[in-house]
């Protein structure tokens, strides 16, 4: 199975910069003390600190090739959570500007100990919590661009359902494939009582599957996330296959 991005990787570094002052806005126009329903027990303001947090910590990743014991989680005295979020994420898209996508880099998936890891992992970061907060304030969601979508759809699959879910020991309780397709790309995940794998599929041989998940990119990507429900999508087949793959997705990124 291939890792890494599916786009550009340009296109990611401009998301970070892009999502991280979305965020910093939106942030901005409600109570910091706001509730956030798809992060439960968290407030607006902790969910812009812990993505400055985050960029913090991806930086060290990079730049000292180990995990983090030791950064800056919060503010320092006087710095707005806001003020916090944009100096992280400038320090971050400085450090990974400065090497190319394929530069070897720590990571935490041994499939893709590059930079681009980075690149990847943090622009979805940042642009999930940034429709964290839109939600939580009750106000029109920016749009996700296409291609930033199917890489995001791409990286839940591979990284998550394929990777994080082994690593936390995590099966299904029964056996079932499901295709995930959107924007003529598409996805095989196949969940058993033992295992979770997942592939890219070409479409160009009939796949024997249990369901098909099917949808715009943005409405897929944020679906399989949880931060859409289950009208967002169309499902074709077994809705129980379906909902175990939106179970286990679950599990694996909270």
């Amino acid at each position: 199975m291939r890792s890494g991005s599916v786009i550009d990787h340009g296109r990611l570094l401009d998301a970070i910069g892009y999502e991280a002052e979305l965020l910093v806005e939106v942030s901005r126009s409600g109570s910091p003390e706001a509730a956030v329903p798809t992060c439960p027990g968290w407030t607006l303001s902790e969910v812009v600190r812990h993505v400055g947090s985050v960029h913090r910590a991806a930086s060290h990743w990079v730049l000292h090739g180990e995990a983090p014991r030791r950064w800056q989680r919060d503010p320092v005295p006087g710095q707005t959570v806001q003020g916090y979020l944009r100096d992280g994420a400038e320090g971050l898209r400085d450090v990974l500007a400065a090497r190319t996508p394929t530069t070897s880099a720590a990571t935490w998936w041994d499939d893709d100990p590059t930079a681009g890891f980075w690149y990847r992992r943090m622009a979805h970061e940042t642009t999930m919590h940034r429709v964290d907060a839109e939600r939580a304030l009750g106000v029109e969601s920016s749009e996700i661009a296409h291609d930033v979508a199917l890489d995001g759809i791409d990286e839940a699959l591979l990284l998550w359902f394929g990777h994080r879910l082994p690593m936390l020991g995590v099966t299904g309780t029964r056996t079932a494939t499901v295709a995930v397709a959107a924007a003529g790309c598409r996805w095989l995940a196949r969940m058993t009582p033992e295992s979770t794998v997942v592939r890219r599929s070409s479409g160009a041989e009939p796949d024997e599957v249990d369901a098909v998940v099917s949808g715009e990119p943005e409405q897929v990507y944020l679906w399989l996330w949880g931060r859409q429900g289950p009208s967002a999508v169309s499902v074709a087949g077994d809705h129980d296959a379906v909902g175990q793959l939106w179970a286990l997705l679950r599990l694996a990124t909270r």
